[in-house]
């Protein structure tokens, strides 16, 4: 080999390799991390708010999206851990469309979930 060639086409087949397997137990660590939340919130409301936190790491570091029953339990604004009616109220608004409104209570933040699918215009 000479000294302009380099080992770039094999680091890419390196890191690709466990893609799949290493996301496939992300997801997992997820959903333990967010079912230890949700049973030790009552107990240590600060250990519950450490599993998200590091719920959402594993999910960034490996690209995996938050499945979508516990995405609505992290506040879009503070990262908070949403627990109703302890972090969070939640409010069914029945103005234009109905919809839930979730209101974090330490920043304050809402965010709006329609009851209805829109209906595509045809």
């Amino acid at each position: 080999m000479n000294e302009f060639s380099n080992d770039e086409g094999l680091s890419s087949v390196k890191k690709g390799r466990h893609r799949k397997a290493n996301r496939k137990i992300a997801r997992e660590r997820i959903h333990v991390l967010f079912k230890q939340a949700i049973t030790l919130f009552a107990v240590e409301t600060d250990l519950a708010r450490r599993y998200v936190d590091l719920a959402r790491k594993i999910g960034m570091r490996y690209k995996v999206r938050l499945p979508r029953e516990y995405r609505w339990m992290v506040c879009k604004h503070c990262k908070d851990f949403l627990f109703p009616g302890k972090t969070c109220r939640t409010r069914i608004q029945q103005r234009r469309e109905p919809h839930i409104v979730v209101t974090c209570l330490r920043c304050g933040g809402y965010n709006r979930v329609p009851l209805n699918e829109r209906r595509s215009k045809m």
